[in-house]
């Protein structure tokens, strides 16, 4: 048996999509509380939106410092550490005497739950290059279903006993990981050796050398940003217009877990008909949704109308995020196989520092213009991200592996 089929059967491909969910939910946990944070520190929403910046600040940090570490360290041990790591922040999170701490613990937070990126690049080591499309979308799954189920588990936990137990629950459930994933993961050495100088020398020239992955990188960045316009602002509309608090905003992670499950489906059609297609679609399902969203919000309807057509708004707008996504990492991952951790360091690195800018931005549009900036600001990052899809390869998806490995650009440089 190869190792890359003792790792199938060891760490079925469900396993690291829970590993995902897991990680990544950290993160998600302050949006649906940021109104309560506000009211136990008395601090305005200007003010506490930036809890929410700080954490993806720290996520782009340690995908930028933690994740290429996946090509360089025997990985297994690599993710307990830093599932370690992040309950320790969660704990100081939940115990922080002034929004100052909140922020900060919620930067450690995102540095640490980066550990999401190094699991997610062995998804495509245990398939075959004509299904690689596939076993990200079934990892992505885990993934897209932690971000958002996060923001119910926080909404309703929060309602139940206050909003600092959500991260003491988070703390236990994340160190709780770490046995876990020493008896489910196998072993798994690094494909080559690279110092970490050399390999952090390489980010850039993957970046300067790789169109593919600038123009993936790009498109990605700002289409996160436009879904982080709708999240980070979500709680202060509902609670604004409707009087409805932390529970009520979890909830719509619900709904928007329903777009999530078609991540699977935009795989299996990236391998079909090529990423590029199917990131032409996802697009195009951010800007209905989005227009939906803000009309809506603008019309005299009854409040129960007002929630149908929000809860239609969130459906479409995660299915479109979330088709870009999995066409994305399905083409970046095609490049290169020995340097996929870096590939996705680059990728997230950019992307989630796109989800900073958007949260900071959405927030400054929701203090001066309300639910109208928000809007605008998501359709203008999303106009952009067209304008970006449009001159970018016009080769379909179906890429190509480039003819050097990274290593080799290295040694040529």
């Amino acid at each position: 048996m190869t190792k890359t089929s003792s790792a199938a059967s060891r760490a079925p491909l469900p396993f690291l999509g829970l590993a995902c969910a897991v990680g990544v939910s950290t993160m998600y946990y302050n949006q649906p509380l940021l109104l309560e944070m506000g009211h136990t520190y008395g601090a305005a929403a200007g003010r506490t939106g930036f809890v929410a910046v700080a954490t993806q600040v720290g996520y782009a940090l340690g995908l930028l410092f933690f994740v290429p570490l996946g090509d360089l360290l025997e990985r297994r041990a690599l993710m307990m550490r830093m599932f370690a790591a992040v309950a320790v922040a969660l704990v100081l999170v939940a115990l922080a005497p002034s929004l100052g701490w909140l922020i900060a613990g919620s930067a450690l937070i995102g540095v640490f739950a980066s550990v999401t990126h190094v699991v997610l690049p062995i998804a495509p080591d245990l398939v075959s290059d004509e299904q690689r499309g596939r076993a990200i979308g079934i990892v992505m799954t885990g993934l897209l279903l932690g971000i958002l189920l996060a923001r119910t588990f926080a909404g309703w936990v929060s309602h139940i006993t206050g909003w600092r137990s959500v991260f003491i629950v988070a703390a236990i459930i994340n160190a709780a990981f770490v046995p876990l994933l020493w008896r489910k993961m196998p072993k798994l050495p690094p494909k080559q050796k690279l110092r970490y100088a050399d390999a952090m020398k390489s980010l850039w020239t993957l970046y300067r050398t790789q169109p593919l992955l600038r123009e993936s990188s790009e498109l990605g960045a700002l289409v996160f940003a436009s879904f982080s316009c709708f999240w980070t602002t979500l709680a202060f509309m509902l609670y604004s217009h409707y009087g409805l608090g932390a529970g009520v905003a979890g909830t719509f992670g619900v709904v928007g877990a329903a777009g999530a499950l078609v991540a699977p489906i935009a795989g299996r059609m990236s391998d079909k008909h090529g990423s590029r297609w199917v990131v032409s679609v996802g697009i195009s399902l951010l800007a209905v949704s989005y227009l939906l969203l803000w009309g809506e919000e603008s019309a005299r309807l009854s409040t129960a109308l007002h929630m149908v057509l929000l809860i239609i708004g969130v459906v479409v707008l995660d299915m479109g995020a979330q088709m870009t996504q999995v066409a994305n990492q399905t083409r970046i991952f095609g490049l290169d196989s020995s340097a996929r951790s870096r590939l996705n360091t680059v990728y997230m690195t950019v992307y989630f520092s796109g989800a900073a800018v958007g949260s900071a931005l959405a927030t400054v549009a929701w203090v001066h213009w309300q639910w109208t900036g928000v809007s605008v600001l998501a359709l203008g990052l999303i106009g952009l991200a067209f304008l970006r899809h449009a001159v970018g390869d016009k080769s379909g998806g179906q890429y190509e592996h480039h003819p050097l490995t990274i290593e080799d650009e290295l040694m040529e440089a």
